[in-house]
């Protein structure tokens, strides 16, 4: 048996009157790789916060390596070996590899003098205790996401961490660099370092973990062995009902005709030669590494990357989309990747997001702007995708991340697009939002409207695409029908693609 190096009992946690957590027990063994999942609001974060000593706990206790604590302060768990890597990282981007993994150390050692050749020794130690290789001199913000990550994990071991959670550490890496990142967290099992993921991406769950604990509504379901597991069952644990997710079908008409074409698109240093059609009622997949030029080409589309040279055909003629408003003009729309930043004013209503786009068909006669009109819309828009509410008044960014996602769709579908552009649309999503929203962009499509898919996700597209375009470094070097490959021979070509 495990011996355990975090045990967790019947801690609760509520916020004015929200029972956040509800008696939960868990335990973490040395050298563990324990995940933690759950649909958004499921308590995830609470349990990890109090973990970190960020928040303290209604009642039960934390036992640390036998120490039995009531509450934790941050000093204590990281004392005692807890290291917490956020989804941003926490990274200073102007400073150095070298000078990232060695910042904790020197400020702890209270060092009035700076000797570099110490910094370097202290990180390169680090790097190499890992079994991994990175240029000390380089600034952190010319990193992949995969290496800053490494920094992140040196920067945490250097303060005896016994203990590493990673929130979310999948979201913004491709499969390679997942199983790149689980070789670097097997070699930490083997220092007898403990690993809590926290993750929406099940499909990568069940392959990094060993064991995964289950939360719904503030409550355990349970403890179990990863092996053990499916996506479906794991699913339906977190969802508590059934995920029905069906293969996208679709079926090109006779004589059918390209709403959008793409002849020879190129980008200095973004993408080149593209070259593809888009037919009415089609999901078409583009996948690919981060930096393989899928969102500078999304962008290029919507008026906001102005391409070198190329031609972009809408319904047969040849267009030029120097904005984005020349872009809705011509029928399409584009959903942002980054949802808080990009796709949504957090602090104004969902009355107000879902209409931004639309503000001309809202006025009256006297060209001022009708209320009535635009509660109307947002009202529409609400019953139509579902979104979860109370009011529409209430503001953005009080909704979970599914039901943000719902509002940035309906802002854009208010529009009537034909053709509809989407980065990565339930990147950071619990599964059951996501089903939900795989729905409406198979019902879009059913109903004639042309949509592109850009994904991090190999399940996402072999499930709801009918063609898959895999982008490397610029270029479109494979193009597949979904219904002719499976989900591990996808991987295999975006592999062998990246090796090249």
């Amino acid at each position: 048996m495990v011996e355990e190096f975090l045990k967790i009992q019947n801690v609760s946690k509520s916020y004015a009157g929200v029972q956040a957590l509800d008696k939960v027990s868990m335990s973490i063994g040395k050298g563990e790789i324990h995940c933690l999942v759950g649909e958004n609001g499921s308590g995830k974060s609470t349990l990890i916060k109090i973990i970190t000593g960020v928040v303290k706990p209604d009642e039960g206790e934390i036992i640390i390596n036998g120490k039995t604590f009531k509450h934790l302060r941050p000093i204590d768990s990281i004392s005692e070996g807890i290291q917490v890597i956020y989804q941003d990282l926490s990274l200073f981007p102007n400073l150095s590899v070298a000078e990232n993994i060695s910042l904790n150390q020197l400020i702890e050692e209270k060092r009035r003098l700076i000797n570099w050749k110490d910094i370097k020794d202290i990180a390169e130690k680090e790097l190499s205790n890992i079994k991994r290789e990175i240029d000390l001199d380089e600034r952190v913000e010319n990193l992949s996401i995969a290496n800053k990550q490494l920094v992140a994990i040196c920067r945490a071991l250097i303060q005896n961490a016994k203990l590493i959670i990673m929130d979310e550490p999948t979201t913004a890496i491709t499969k390679k660099e997942i199983d790149y990142l689980l070789s670097v967290i097997l070699d930490l099992k083997k220092r007898g370092i403990s690993t809590l993921f926290v993750s929406h991406k099940l499909s990568e769950v069940l392959q990094v973990a060993e064991k995964v604990t289950v939360l719904r509504d503030g409550k355990k379901v349970g403890d179990y062995n990863a092996d053990e597991l499916d996506y479906d069952t794991l699913s339906f644990y977190m969802s508590g009902k059934k995920i029905i997710s069906s293969a996208f079908s679709y079926e090109e008409k006779p004589g059918q005709k390209a709403m959008l074409e793409v002849k020879n698109l190129s980008k200095k240093g973004d993408f080149k030669n593209i070259n593809f059609q888009l037919k009415p009622g089609e999901i078409v997949g583009l996948i690919g590494p981060l930096g393989s030029g899928r969102t500078e080409l999304a962008l290029s589309l919507f008026g906001l990357n102005k391409p070198d040279s190329g031609e972009i055909y809408v319904d047969g003629s040849l267009v030029r989309i120097d904005s984005p408003q020349k872009a809705i003009n011509l029928g399409l729309s584009y959903l942002p990747e980054d949802r808080l930043n990009q796709g949504l004013f957090l602090r104004q209503s969902i009355q107000n997001n879902l209409v931004v786009t639309i503000l001309k068909k809202l006025l009256d006669r006297f060209k001022l702007l009708s209320y009535e009109r635009k509660y109307k819309y947002a009202k529409e828009w609400v019953d139509r995708l579902n979104i979860n509410t109370p009011s529409l008044e209430v503001a953005a960014q009080a909704l979970s991340g599914g039901n943000q996602q719902r509002v940035v769709l309906a802002k854009w579908l208010a529009t009537n697009p034909k053709i509809f552009i989407l980065d990565s649309p339930t990147v950071g999503i619990d599964i059951a939002s996501k089903n939900n929203i795989h729905n409406v962009i198979k019902q879009l499509a059913k109903e004639g409207m042309g949509i592109i898919m850009i994904s991090d996700e190999i399940p996402e597209v072999v499930r709801n695409c009918n063609r898959i375009m895999v982008m490397i470094d610029g270029s479109i070097v494979k193009e597949v029908k979904a219904v002719d490959i499976t989900e591990d021979e996808l991987f295999d070509i975006l592999s062998s693609s990246q090796k090249r």
